[in-house]
């Protein structure tokens, strides 16, 4: 069956111009390019382990620093998964995932709620990873789960290196989200919701 859980989001601002493609029902596939390596790294990771075809060309005023180009692609993410998600109908919902990542494990848990809120319970080192700096990981997760509508927890269980820490955290996010999305064949014409809406 093709996919019609896609979506195409483009957003211009005087600090970013970023073009985003998603589509729930991928393979993994990833194209992209923000200009800063390590956090291309982590959205290809979520792309891989969360199953979604995902494209991202970000252009950004990268000569400040890379906070502008990390929330404004969560933005874009967040207003993509959003639309991608339609109607909702038939939504698993809830999804969780514990990842490892050598001597780090992080578990994450999302609510596609529509409320939009980050829990993070991340201690990370504060440090550079090539041109990321390591706090702009809850900012992106901030983005993300405003725009998308999300009620998302993420905690740290163990970790010292900063670089495992947030790589665990973006693959237990997509690991979750994966499931969260899922359609469920018994619920399709349903909303998970005892209210009726999401």
């Amino acid at each position: 069956m093709k996919s019609t859980r896609k979506a195409l989001i483009e957003r211009s601002t005087n600090e970013t111009k970023i073009v985003l493609s998603l589509d729930l029902d991928g393979s993994g596939r990833h194209q992209v390019n923000t200009g800063v390596p390590f956090f291309d790294h982590m959205l290809d990771a979520i792309g891989r382990h969360g199953l979604f075809d995902l494209g991202i060309k970000a252009e950004g005023d990268l000569e400040i620093d890379a906070h502008h180009t990390v929330e404004d692609v969560g933005i874009v993410f967040g207003k993509a998964l959003d639309e991608a998600l339609g109607n909702k109908l038939g939504i698993t919902r809830f999804g969780e995932a514990i990842v490892p990542m050598d001597e780090s494990l992080v578990l994450a848990a999302v609510d596609i709620s529509g409320r939009g809120q980050l829990h993070w319970d991340v201690d990370v080192p504060m440090e550079f990873i090539g041109s990321f700096d390591s706090s702009l990981a809850k900012e992106f997760f901030i983005a993300l789960a405003h725009n998308a509508g999300l009620t998302l927890h993420v905690r740290k269980l163990a970790g010292e290196n900063s670089h495992h820490i947030i790589e665990a955290a973006c693959k237990a996010v997509a690991r979750a989200l994966a499931e969260a999305v899922a359609l469920n064949p018994r619920t399709l014409q349903s909303l998970p919701s005892t209210k009726g809406s999401i």
